[in-house]
């Protein structure tokens, strides 16, 4: 098993193009061809955590937050960044990061909290734009079924919870082949006319150039035409927080008090409450403080997230419940969802989860 086998794995289901603009999700520290023997799992990927790997003969560590957000102009070990690659790199030992690709992905960090504290039926809170692509592309009518499959196959045609989307329309196609050239149907040197069918789907941009090729693979023609459109639509799948509903209302104090015990925090800062039923729930894992208007406009009677600022918490406005319950609180069973995509496809090999709690604030 190398390094690239793992983060393979990983990025199929969190695409690094899904990261914000911000961030360093992706290898840090090592080489994608290197051997694993183990992989330790972590919210943070800090020196306690490299000890850890080390005594539990794990080369790669997998943490949610990068140990480097930028560039590093030194390595003298002068604070706890430099320490940890520097300890990484002598012990050769492979660090990689899956951020907010991992919270921006269905399925993700908002979507794990959503499962723990019992909020059904979620849908992306802010989705977001510029990810999606238009292939456009003409056939004989006689193929448009295999090439139509094989670009679903290759990851085209999904749009929410609907796969093998396209549209498809008859036209006429015309050619006229060269010297040289070894025509699908037509005569070489003369005009031809072919009923063709035009087919039209969606895809995400990293893996247009895989439709791509499986398009061209799949078609009978030599010289395949088709084109690509950068849509503004968008990703309904793809986003940030989450908003969902409870299957029974709850009263707001009792749902504090059971969030509470569900994600395991001491202390939750909360707006004042309102004395109704709480049915709708929105979540982001983190510091979610800029989703605050999304939620309020998604109609969530709360909202839990972390790292409120306290002039943001007058931003409530008595429109929503805010539910402060901590970052490191909001995003700690991320590494529980790291170990579920990974064990999935390789259970058998060595993947483990921290025994470490990582968070540096304490609570009296």
């Amino acid at each position: 098993m190398q390094v690239k086998d793992i983060t393979n794995i990983i990025e199929e289901f969190a695409p690094l193009s899904y990261q914000e603009s911000y961030d360093n999700s992706g290898l840090i520290v090592g080489n994608a061809n290197d051997q694993v023997t183990g992989v330790l799992i972590s919210l943070d990927c800090v020196e306690e955590i490299l000890e850890e790997a080390i005594a539990t003969n794990c080369n790669m560590i997998v943490s949610h937050h990068p140990i480097v957000f930028s560039g590093l102009k030194r390595f003298n070990g002068n604070n706890y960044i430099e320490r940890t690659v520097i300890k990484a790199i002598k012990n050769g030992i492979a660090i990689y990061a899956v951020h907010t690709n991992l919270d921006n992905v269905q399925n993700g960090v908002s979507f794990k909290i959503a499962e723990k504290i019992g909020v059904k039926n979620c849908r992306t809170l802010e989705p977001k734009k510029g990810l999606l692509s238009k292939i456009v592309t003409y056939c004989p009518v006689d193929k448009s079924e295999e090439v139509r499959q094989a670009m679903f196959d290759s990851g085209a045609g999904n749009i929410g919870n609907y796969d093998e989307c396209s549209y498809n329309s008859e036209g006429i196609g015309t050619y006229k082949g060269k010297t040289g050239t070894n025509p699908y149907v037509g005569i070489i040197g003369q005009f031809h006319q072919e009923k063709e069918i035009k087919i039209e789907t969606i895809v995400p941009n990293h893996k247009v150039n895989k439709v791509i090729n499986s398009l061209i693979e799949a078609h009978p023609y030599e010289e395949v035409a088709y084109d690509v459109y950068q849509l503004a639509n968008k990703h309904q799948n793809v986003g940030s927080g989450v908003i969902g509903e409870l299957e029974v209302e709850e009263d707001e104090m009792d749902f504090l008090n059971r969030i509470k015990t569900d994600l395991k925090t001491d202390c939750i800062r909360f707006t004042n409450l309102k004395g109704k039923k709480i049915k709708r729930v929105a979540i982001c894992g983190g510091s979610g403080s800029f989703l605050l208007n999304k939620a309020i406009a998604a109609s969530a009677d709360f909202f839990i997230t972390g790292d409120f600022k306290y002039h943001q918490f007058f931003d409530a406005d008595n429109q929503i419940i805010i539910a402060d319950v901590g970052h490191y609180e909001s995003e700690q069973f991320t590494s529980e969802l790291i170990y579920e995509i990974l064990n999935e496809k390789i259970p058998n090999f060595a993947v483990r989860l921290t025994a470490k709690n990582t968070n540096p604030l304490n609570y009296l």
